[in-house]
């Protein structure tokens, strides 16, 4: 039973989630402290300079709904995205196009048979499933 989870857990795929996930979470940390330090400031400036936006919220029967708490959340969500698709999705959607160039296409090895319409080889002179006689490399 633990030699399977073992081998579950050593895989490369898991491996590479656990990594991205730690990374992802670290990053996220990152782009909300970018969000609070730079970007709020900004709107701050942009909305009077007054301190509107840090306590931009209402109140509905004495209970506070924060709306700056969700306009920096979305920015941090959007950041975010923009930073995976741009640095992570982008790059290798590229690498992979550029290593999967279009193969040539082989040569083909069969024909298809005048009568029964059945695939035979090339060099064929008689059809092995009608036995209808064929003629050349032609089709």
């Amino acid at each position: 039973m633990l030699d399977g989870f073992k081998k579950f857990i050593l895989r490369g795929n898991v491996v590479d989630m656990a990594v991205g996930v730690v990374i992802g979470a670290a990053f996220a940390g990152v782009v909300t402290g970018l969000t609070k330090a730079f970007l709020n400031p900004l709107i701050k400036l942009a909305t009077g300079g007054g301190e509107k936006f840090t306590t931009l919220a209402f109140k509905i029967r004495g209970v506070d709904f924060p709306i700056d708490d969700f306009i920096n959340a979305t920015i941090s969500f959007v950041l975010i995205a923009a930073a995976v698709y741009f640095f992570v999705v982008l790059p290798i959607n590229t690498l992979m196009a550029r290593m999967h160039k279009d193969e040539p296409v082989a040569a083909p090895t069969t024909k298809k048979c005048p009568e029964c319409l059945s695939e035979i080889p090339l060099d064929a002179k008689r059809c092995s499933h009608c036995t209808q006689v064929v003629m050349g490399r032609a089709a």
